[in-house]
């Protein structure tokens, strides 16, 4: 991946998801190590939806976490935030 690397943004994900496709295509990845791979990018935006859920049925801030997800930035204070 290029970009932030191994951090874990929604832009990295996507990429990772487009290059385990294409080595699927080209035939050097196997089709169930790719499910594996799309198995967990499902989990973590499930993870990503159920929080976002949460925080517009209880009136609270978006988590900093879904935040840095969403716009592949590192991790803020609280204060920079603010």
């Amino acid at each position: 991946m290029q970009g932030n690397g191994s951090l874990l943004s929604a832009s990295n994900l996507k990429e990772a998801l487009w290059v385990t496709l294409n080595q699927v295509k080209a035939k050097r990845m196997l089709p169930g190590h790719a499910d594996a791979v799309a198995a967990q990018a499902r989990e973590i935006l499930r993870t990503v939806k159920v929080q976002l859920q949460i925080s517009g049925q209880t009136n609270r801030p978006v988590p900093f976490e879904v935040i840095e997800f969403s716009e592949g930035q590192r991790k803020r204070t609280r204060k920079e935030y603010e």
